[in-house]
C-alpha cells in the first residue's frame, strides 16, 4: 500500500481518495462513517442525553481492523493529565493505524465551546460573554489559542462555534450561544470559526439548523419557525462562517422543523448546504442524533432506516457511536434497502477531510504531547482580557461605583464564594468534574469574594451565602442582613449554577419556567433592599433574567455571563474601577419573568401598543451598557440620499472621550424598513465597532453600507432588496438611536444570491 496512488501527496486529493475508495471493503468504507466513545459512562447519568440507550456494544481489537472514522473526546471524558492524554491518545492512533489494511488514524475531536473541554484546560468565558464583547478581532485570538492547544494534544475537529439565534430566554442553552441577533451572531462566530481554522483544527458550525427555536425554550422540543424567520434569523450566522470563515464541518441538530429532523432533512443537508451554498466539508450529527431518528423522532423504524434517512439527508459521520452506520447499515446495503453509493459519497468527503489534515500521508505521526501547558499565562490574560470586556454594566445611577477603596463591604450571595460561579455548562469543572469530586479543579479560579479582597485591601469585606442558587432554604437570609446592615454598601451576587440536564439552572437540558431569579435569590435580594443599604446586584449567569422588581431600588447593576476562570478578578476590577466597563448586552433584559418568547428583532406587532395590555418592552434593551466615562458623537455625516438598490452608502461620526478616563465606545448601526412586502424587525443590526479612546481623545468611526444589507425573504421565498424608504440609525443600543440618515433605494427590486454583502465594513481614523 505504501505506493500506491493514494499515499501520494503530489496528486490531487480527488484522485488520491478516488484510488483509495476503489481498494475498500464495505465494511471499510463505512468504518470511516462512525466514531466511537472510549470509556464513556452509560449509567444514564453522562454528559448525552439518553447515553444508556444510544451505547453500542464493540470490540475494539476487533473494530479497528476496519479503520475508524473518528475518535471521541479523549479528553473531555474524564479527567486525564493533559500530556499523559496526548500520549494516550498518540498510542491509540498508532494502534488504529496499525490495525488496519490502509494504516489511517481517525480524526479526534473534542469540544471546544468555551475552552478545550479537557482537565487543567483554560476555562474561559462562554459565548454569550464573547457576544457581550462586540470584539470579532478578539474573538479570532480566542480561537486561534484554543486551536494551537487542541493541536498540540492531537486533536484535529472541535465542536464549536454555536450559531445558534436565541429565541426564548428560557432556554438552557442561552449561554452556549452569541445572542439573540443573526449578525451579532455571525460576526463574532465567524471570528472564532477563522481562529480555530487558522490554526488547524476544523471547526464544526452547531447546530444546523433552528435548535434556538424550540417550542416552549424546552430543550429538543419541536421547532415552530416559519419559512422567513428559518431564512432571515436562524441561517445567516451558518452562512458566514461558511463563507467568511472557512468552517469544514457542520454538526445537524436535534430537532425537527415543521415535521422534519434536520437529520432526515435532505432540502437543510444537501440543497440548501451544498448545492446552494457550495459547502464541500463533512455533516457530522449530534451525539446518538441518527439513532433519536428511530427513538425520539420516530420516523424510522430500526438503526438500519435511521441511517438511511441520515445518509440520504447529508450526514456523513455518525457521533459518537457506530449504532446505526455500523453492522446495521452494512447489513442494509448488502440487502439491497440502501445504496452503496450513499456510503461511497460519504465516505468519500470523510477521506477527503483526512487527506487535508494530512492522515493518508505517510509520513503521518501523531501528536507526543511533549510539552502540554493547557493554562498557560498567556491564556490566562487572554481570558481575563476576555472576561474583562464582556462584564457589561447596566446600570450605575447615583455613582456608587467604582467602590471607594476603604468602604465596608458586605458581599453577600450564593455565587460570590464559589469557583464554580465562573463557569458555563460546556467547561470541563461543570461538564466533567462533578462526577469526579475527589479530583482538584486542575485550574485556579478565584471567586468574586477572593477577587475583591485583593482589589480593594484597604476595604473592610465581610460575607454570608444568604441562600443556594436552587434551594428553597431561607435560614442563611437572617444572616445575610445582618453583615448588609453593618456595611457602607452591599455587594449582592446572584445567579445561576451551570449543569447538565436539570443538574443546574442553566446549560443543556436545564431549562427554565420563567424567568424569575433562580430559588429564592429573588426574595434575599428584597431583604438586602430593605435594610437601607445601597446595594450593588452582581449577577453570574448564563441568561438574562427578569430585574423589573428592583427598578430604580438598586445603586448598580453588573452582568457577567459566565466570565471563565478569570471572571472573579474581572468582576471585582469592574466594582473597584480598575476596569472601564466596555460590556454591551447580547440579549434584552425583561422587565417582567413572563412574555416569553420575546427578542428585540419585533416587527410592529410585536412591540407595546394599545391592542394589549402586556407591554414587552425590555427592561435593558440589545446593545446596551455603560462606562465610568462619558462620550459624545460630534460631526455626524449622513445626509438624506438616493441610492439604487445594489448602491452603496457612508456614514460616519466622531466619538470624543469627554470624561477624565480612557474606556470605549460600541458605535452601532441599526436597519428600520418604514413599508416592505412583508413584515419586518422594527429595527435590526447590521453594524457595529467598539472605539477605545483614552480620556480626550477623539477618533471618526465610518460604516460602508450596502443595499445588499436590507434584503430580506419575500413571498415567494426569494431574498431579494425592494425599492423604497430605509432609515440608517446609529445608536448606543437598540432603543437609542443617536443619529439616524433617511435613504431611498430606487430601480427594480433585485434578487440576491450568495454572493450578496453579509457584513456592513467600518474603518476608524
Amino acid at each position: 500500500m505504501t505506493t500506491a496512488p493514494w499515499r501520494d501527496p503530489s496528486l490531487p486529493a480527488t484522485a488520491r481518495v478516488d484510488d483509495l475508495l476503489s481498494r475498500m471493503t464495505l465494511e471499510e468504507k463505512t468504518a470511516q462513517l462512525y466514531g466511537v466513545w472510549v470509556g464513556a459512562d452509560t449509567d444514564g447519568d453522562g454528559v448525552a442525553p439518553l447515553q444508556r440507550e444510544m451505547s453500542s456494544d464493540y470490540d475494539w481489537d476487533e473494530l479497528i481492523t476496519l479503520g475508524l472514522g473518528q475518535l471521541t473526546r479523549s479528553f473531555g471524558t474524564a479527567p486525564v493529565d493533559p500530556a499523559l492524554g496526548a500520549q494516550a491518545l498518540a498510542r491509540a492512533q498508532r494502534r488504529i493505524a496499525d490495525a488496519g489494511r490502509f494504516g489511517i488514524p481517525a480524526v479526534a475531536h473534542e469540544e471546544c465551546l468555551a475552552g478545550f473541554t479537557a482537565w487543567q484546560a483554560t476555562a474561559y468565558p462562554v459565548p454569550l460573554a464573547w457576544g457581550a464583547t462586540f470584539d470579532p478581532d478578539l474573538v479570532e485570538v480566542l480561537g486561534d489559542r484554543i486551536g494551537h492547544d487542541l493541536r498540540s494534544v492531537g486533536v484535529h475537529q472541535g465542536l464549536a462555534p454555536v450559531l445558534d439565534v436565541v429565541r426564548d430566554l428560557r432556554w438552557g442553552r442561552v449561554e452556549e450561544t452569541i445572542g439573540e441577533d443573526p449578525y451579532l451572531v455571525g460576526t463574532i462566530a465567524t471570528a472564532y470559526v477563522r481562529g480555530l481554522e487558522g490554526a488547524g483544527i476544523v471547526a464544526t458550525l452547531k447546530h444546523f439548523a433552528g435548535y434556538a427555536s424550540s417550542a416552549g425554550a424546552r430543550n429538543l422540543a419541536p421547532v415552530r419557525a416559519g419559512v422567513r424567520e428559518f431564512a432571515d434569523i436562524t441561517l445567516p450566522p451558518f452562512e458566514m462562517a461558511l463563507r467568511e470563515g472557512g468552517a469544514r464541518s457542520v454538526m445537524a441538530a436535534y430537532t425537527e422543523t415543521d415535521g422534519v429532523p434536520a437529520s432526515a432533512d435532505p432540502r437543510l443537508l444537501t440543497e440548501l448546504l451544498r448545492e446552494q451554498w457550495g459547502f464541500d466539508g463533512t455533516v457530522v450529527a449530534d451525539y446518538f442524533g441518527i439513532g433519536f431518528l428511530e427513538t425520539l423522532h420516530r420516523v424510522a423504524g430500526n438503526p438500519a432506516e435511521a441511517a438511511h434517512a441520515a445518509l440520504e439527508a447529508g450526514i456523513d459521520v455518525e457521533l459518537p457511536s457506530l449504532k446505526c452506520y455500523g453492522k446495521p447499515l452494512v447489513a442494509a446495503v448488502r440487502e439491497g434497502t440502501v445504496p452503496e453509493s450513499l456510503v461511497d459519497r460519504a465516505a468519500r468527503r470523510v477521506l477527503l477531510q483526512k487527506c487535508e489534515l494530512g492522515l493518508l500521508d505517510e509520513d503521518w505521526q501523531p501528536e507526543t504531547g511533549s510539552a502540554v501547558d493547557l493554562d498557560s499565562t498567556a491564556n490566562r490574560a487572554l481570558a481575563r482580557r476576555l472576561a474583562e470586556e464582556s462584564v457589561v454594566l447596566l446600570d450605575n445611577p447615583d455613582g456608587i461605583l467604582p467602590l471607594t477603596p476603604d468602604t465596608r463591604i458586605a458581599v453577600v450571595g450564593p455565587r460570590a464564594a464559589d469557583a464554580l460561579a465562573m463557569l458555563g455548562c460546556y467547561s470541563f469543572p461543570s461538564h466533567v468534574l462533578t462526577h469526579h469530586p475527589e479530583v482538584p479543579m486542575g485550574v485556579d479560579i478565584p471567586t468574586v469574594l477572593d477577587s475583591l479582597r485583593t482589589e480593594l485591601p484597604d476595604a473592610k469585606v465581610t460575607f454570608a451565602e444568604g441562600c443556594g442558587v436552587s434551594e428553597p432554604d431561607p435560614s442563611g437570609i437572617a444572616e445575610a442582613v445582618a453583615r448588609a446592615s453593618e456595611a457602607d454598601v452591599c455587594v449582592a451576587v446572584l445567579g445561576d449554577r451551570a449543569g447538565l440536564f436539570g443538574r443546574g439552572t442553566s446549560g443543556e437540558g436545564c431549562d427554565a419556567e420563567d424567568l424569575h431569579l433562580p430559588g429564592i435569590q429573588g426574595d434575599l435580594l428584597d431583604a438586602l433592599l430593605g435594610t437601607g443599604v445601597p446595594v450593588v446586584l452582581v449577577l453570574l449567569t448564563g441568561r438574562p433574567y427578569a430585574l423589573g422588581r428592583w427598578q430604580d431600588r438598586l445603586g448598580a447593576v453588573v452582568q457577567a455571563f459566565f466570565p471563565g476562570e478569570e471572571g472573579g478578578s474581572a468582576v471585582a476590577g469592574v466594582l473597584s474601577g480598575r476596569v472601564n466597563p466596555s460590556g454591551r448586552l447580547p440579549v434584552s433584559v425583561p422587565r417582567t419573568p413572563g412574555g416569553q418568547p420575546w427578542t428585540y428583532l419585533q416587527p410592529p406587532l410585536g412591540l407595546a401598543g394599545e391592542v394589549s395590555n402586556l407591554d414587552p418592552t425590555p427592561l435593558y434593551p440589545f446593545g446596551h451598557g455603560r462606562s465610568y466615562t462619558t462620550f459624545e458623537w460630534q460631526d455626524f455625516e449622513g445626509p438624506d440620499a438616493e441610492i439604487t438598490t445594489d448602491g452603496t452608502y457612508d456614514v460616519s461620526v466622531t466619538v470624543r472621550n469627554t470624561g477624565d478616563r480612557e474606556g470605549t465606545e460600541v458605535v452601532q448601526l441599526y436597519l428600520h424598513d418604514p413599508v416592505a412586502s412583508v413584515t419586518r424587525p422594527d429595527v435590526r443590526l447590521i453594524g457595529y465597532q467598539r472605539v477605545d479612546l483614552a480620556a480626550g481623545e477623539s477618533r471618526r468611526v465610518t460604516f460602508h453600507f450596502h443595499s445588499d444589507l436590507s434584503s430580506f425573504t419575500d413571498r415567494a421565498g426569494h431574498r431579494v432588496v425592494e425599492p423604497g424608504a430605509l432609515e440608517l440609525r446609529l445608536g448606543t443600543s437598540s432603543a437609542t438611536p443617536q443619529h439616524t440618515t433617511h435613504l431611498t433605494l430606487t430601480g427594480p427590486v433585485r434578487e440576491v444570491g450568495t454572493d450578496r454583502r453579509l457584513r456592513c465594513e467600518t474603518e476608524v481614523s
